[in-house]
């Protein structure tokens, strides 16, 4: 049996697209309590199912698949614009293919103002006009309103006429922003991506006999399995420790593990990378916010991935990524392994110096790399000591020397010098884990 808050998940979703949320609508119809509305709603927002908007309210939302997560939807455009809707409120959940900022002649304009596309121009209504009858949506920048025959056509066919404060300028920069932004999201891989699905899954359930569990291990040739309620929630894990020299008739539920760790699809593979590692599992079940079981991820998927992504080239660029791509290998006189790097205006705080986080990213990415060296994988950061000796002011080369003191199967410790103009400006000793391919 499905509990209250359930039940309304399973009604928002079958609200069809661009439909109006409100907590009492929703107690109203479902006869529940306006607290437990609103944290159901709470929890429809987490799963990208409504959104809410200022001057707008909750509204069902269409989820976006992650290959077109660059692709900004209508309402979104008003979250960075802070805009506010003339006209067209049903098509705030269409994305947008590209925008076009109208700077030239009408006829110009209409040129490149297809179905599909924001245009993003000041008053001038007969361009909002004549866009709205190519099918595409209209910004108006520098907070002007546009006229009622226009708010008329933009409900009928349904496209946003959204007006914001701000000039073509920042709107145009605001916008390519935060699809630079989506695309760096885009790079993330999840847990989403690469578990293995509930049916292709194999799990045990409370009730079921030990022996059950020689059977999936013979098939599977796993040694942990997730152990699921009558409800399908996960209740424990079972391994190999669990089920030796007990009887073979018992119940699963007598011998499992209880509160196992798990994951939700929302995980980073990072997260999930660092959490099988540091506990040495091979294999953690992946669970929806109700905690029903959704599938499994086992160290290979995470170890695939890791290997994949070295492969994948950045179309995002991270802050780590712009502080460590200029980082280039050169050996001193002694052979050493040596890094170096400028400081760009990138890297500097407010003072004009690199600022502490950099710092960071450029001793662990050189440890890394000195790592890579003899090891196949990749860290996990456990323990980092960071000593500030001097500001590093922009503009100045600097060279960073790391040396391993110590590498084992499993852990790391590596000592890094960073100089410029052969004083010492910083030193760090760094402890890793090791994430074996």
């Amino acid at each position: 049996m499905a509990t209250k808050h359930e039940q309304i998940l399973e009604h928002i979703e079958a609200l069809s697209i661009g439909s109006k949320i409100s907590v009492r609508r929703i107690a109203k119809a479902l006869n529940v309590s306006e607290g437990t509305a609103y944290r159901a709603i709470k929890e429809a927002e987490n799963q990208d199912l409504v959104s809410t908007m200022e001057r707008v309210g909750t509204i069902r939302i269409e989820k976006k698949k992650k290959e077109n997560i660059e692709r900004l939807t209508f309402a979104e455009i008003i979250n960075i614009v802070e805009g506010q809707v003339l006209g067209g409120r049903e098509g705030l959940y269409k994305t947008l293919n590209k925008f076009v900022i109208g700077a030239m002649k009408l006829d110009a304009m209409m040129r490149y103002t297809e179905a599909g596309s924001l245009l993003i121009v000041g008053n001038r209504t007969n361009a909002h006009e004549l866009a709205v009858k190519e099918g595409a949506a209209v910004l108006v920048t520098g907070g002007f309103d546009t006229s009622d025959s226009v708010k008329k056509l933009a409900d009928e066919k349904k496209l946003p006429v959204i007006s914001t404060s701000y000039d073509t300028f920042t709107v145009a920069t605001m916008i390519n922003r935060a699809i630079y932004d989506q695309l760096i999201k885009k790079e993330i891989v999840l847990v989403d991506d690469i578990y293995t699905n509930f049916n292709e899954s194999k799990y045990l359930q409370t009730k079921d006999a030990v022996e059950r569990w020689y059977t999936l291990n013979e098939e599977t040739s796993h040694s942990r399995y997730p152990v699921v309620d009558p409800h399908n929630r996960v209740v424990g894990v079972v391994t190999s420790k669990d089920v030796i020299g007990k009887d073979k008739s018992f119940t699963i539920d007598k011998v499992m593990t209880k509160n196992p760790m798990t994951v939700h699809t929302q995980t980073s593979l990072a997260n999930a990378a660092h959490m099988m590692v540091w506990e040495g599992i091979e294999l953690m079940p992946v669970v929806d916010s109700a905690h029903k079981l959704q599938g499994i991820i086992s160290r290979q998927d995470v170890l695939k991935a890791l290997q994949h992504l070295q492969r994948q080239p950045q179309v995002g660029e991270t802050i780590d990524d712009l502080a460590t791509k200029q980082l280039e290998l050169v050996e001193d006189d002694e052979h050493r392994y040596v890094l170096t790097t400028r400081v760009s205006p990138q890297m500097t705080n407010q003072l004009g110096t690199m600022s502490y986080g950099v710092f960071t990213s450029l001793v662990t990415e050189a440890s890394s790399r000195l790592l890579r060296k003899y090891k196949k994988g990749d860290l996990v950061v456990e323990n980092l000591s960071i000593y500030f000796i001097k500001p590093v002011q922009l503009e100045s080369d600097i060279e960073i020397r790391p040396t391993i003191l110590e590498v084992g199967r499993k852990l790391a410790k590596v000592d890094v010098e960073v100089h410029h103009n052969r004083a010492i400006v910083g030193k760090a000793l760094l402890m890793a884990q090791l994430i074996d391919r």
